[in-house]
């Protein structure tokens, strides 16, 4: 005979059993999930050895946004080495405030890294979706339409940030430290190179999609930012150049 206290332990046994199997199910995720590192989270070495693979993720995306991270941060290395200087007290309220400006764009940029991988992860499956039958070539094209217009906004939001931080970069330039005018130089020609990177990466998927209104849009504001900003650019750089002399 089954007493209540036989069943109260019986009970007890069978939730701790399930317990125990979703505390193993949360280690194992949590696992895979440590094996799987976010790419801004990996060593120099290992992104460029991934980078380099024949993967499909990281690519030219994320390496324009990588390129805009490191055009931001030295940004905010000329910022640093003024900020606290007697000699730049007189705009040490606003190079302040383009050091906290520029580090935020940054953290945006390397967030955009891992925004571009998971958008053109699904890009790829998507062409090697199954096209045998009518039905399976109409399902393939609706998903590859809908990945490419995700393959296309990333890159084009990296353009934007770039944008965003230029005419920064352009400050600090002409305000602060002279020891550093060279990195705002270096940061002037990364952040160029990143918007005509991520275009490209805009480029080659707009090229596919079949929505006109999306496409004249998407091509018309890549090359009101590149109009914009790569004479921008050569101008930080030039003038930069032009200070040695």
């Amino acid at each position: 005979m089954t007493t209540g206290k036989d069943k109260e332990i019986r009970q007890g046994f069978v939730n701790e059993a399930a317990e125990n199997e979703v505390a193993e199910n949360e280690a194992a995720e949590n696992e895979a999930a440590a094996e799987k590192k976010a790419y801004v989270a990996l060593p120099v070495d290992e992104f460029t050895y991934q980078l380099s693979s024949k993967e499909p993720v990281p690519g030219g995306g994320g390496a324009a946004a990588l390129a805009g991270a490191l055009g931001a941060a030295l940004g905010g290395m000329v910022a640093n080495l003024t900020i606290g200087k007697p000699k730049y007290a007189d705009v040490e309220d606003e190079v302040q405030a383009l050091n906290v400006a520029v580090y935020r764009v940054q953290k945006e940029l390397l967030g955009l890294i891992e925004k571009d991988a998971e958008v053109f992860a699904p890009l790829a499956d998507a062409y090697r979706m199954a096209s045998g039958s009518e039905e399976e070539k109409a399902e393939k094209e609706r998903v590859m339409q809908a990945c490419l217009k995700q393959a296309s906004l990333v890159p084009l939001e990296i353009m934007e940030k770039c944008a965003e931080i230029l005419p920064m970069i352009g400050n600090l330039a002409e305000k602060g430290s002279v020891l550093a005018v060279s990195d705002a130089g270096c940061a002037a020609a990364l952040l160029k190179a990143a918007m005509l990177s991520a275009w490209l990466n805009v480029r080659i998927n707009i090229r596919l999609i079949k929505d006109e209104t999306f496409v004249l849009k998407t091509d018309r504001r890549g090359q009101e930012l590149l109009s914009e900003c790569l004479p921008l650019a050569d101008k930080i750089y030039s003038d930069v150049e032009n200070s040695f002399g």
